[in-house]
């Protein structure tokens, strides 16, 4: 009898551990298997907002006469694919100042794939994206928010730093741009990466009218409460001047 309880609880124990191992693995905010950029210190009246899986025709365009309207800049994780599909919507991201990042080049779940795929991914999206705007980014961020240690020393090695968010949307399966922001509501503290999506991984042309909407319904929210809207390597500066004045202040104790 003890031994069967001794057996039982060793493989509760594994079960438990795979569990943990499993939601750290897409938790976007873990930092259990390596460094990842999250954003500024709660409180910050900085926030960036980020658009995920396209070039997208004709939703990138939309998402971005918002922003222009509010004079935003935002920051779009681009899929390999579809900018060779889309060129001219990859030229005008960054044409309007826009900053753009790696995203894979057909958003597989990385934490199935071996280094050497996870890399090609890497090579193939970032050759394109080069070859379409001329910008050799510096930026990744992986699909579903998957990725293991493996994965994040593959990307290190490659040059890229993985960015992650803290605000989930739930834009590809909201029923309103109202549910959207709502979703950004209760999640926003200051300093926050929002995690929006200009595309659909599936195929270009996926129906995003009601993110665009939600955009112009954050922006304006925000910035009237006195917010300001920063891209990532914006927010990546502060964080850097941020963690100096940190050091700086220990200092002087």
């Amino acid at each position: 009898m003890l031994h069967m309880n001794a057996t039982l609880l060793a493989g509760l124990g594994v079960a438990g551990l795979a569990t943990v191992a499993g939601y750290n693995t897409m938790s976007p905010t873990s930092q259990l298997y390596g460094r990842t950029f999250l954003g500024l210190p709660r409180g910050s009246r900085l926030l960036a907002l980020t658009y995920d899986d396209g070039p997208n025709d004709p939703y990138t365009g939309r998402v971005m006469e918002v922003l222009e309207r509010h004079g935003v800049k935002a920051t779009f994780f681009l899929i390999g694919q579809f900018v060779g599909q889309k060129p001219e919507i990859a030229r005008e991201l960054v044409a309007a100042g826009h900053v753009v990042g790696n995203h894979t080049w057909d958003h597989p779940n990385l934490i199935f794939r071996s280094t050497s795929q996870v890399r090609r991914q890497l090579k193939q999206a970032q050759r394109v994206i080069f070859d379409v705007t001329g910008v050799e980014t510096k930026l990744f961020r992986p699909p579903f928010g998957g990725r293991r240690p493996a994965t994040l020393r593959a990307v290190r090695r490659f040059g890229l730093l993985p960015i992650m968010w803290n605000v989930t949307c739930y834009d590809w399966k909201a029923r309103s741009s109202k549910e959207i922001a709502g979703h950004a509501q209760r999640q926003i503290h200051g300093g926050d990466i929002i995690l929006l999506h200009d595309g659909g991984y599936h195929r270009m042309g996926a129906d995003r009218s009601r993110t665009v909407a939600a955009s112009d319904q954050i922006l304006g929210r925000y910035r009237d409460e006195g917010y300001e809207f920063v891209t990532i390597p914006q927010m990546l500066e502060k964080a850097e001047f941020t963690e100096a004045e940190v050091l700086a202040a220990r200092s002087r104790v």
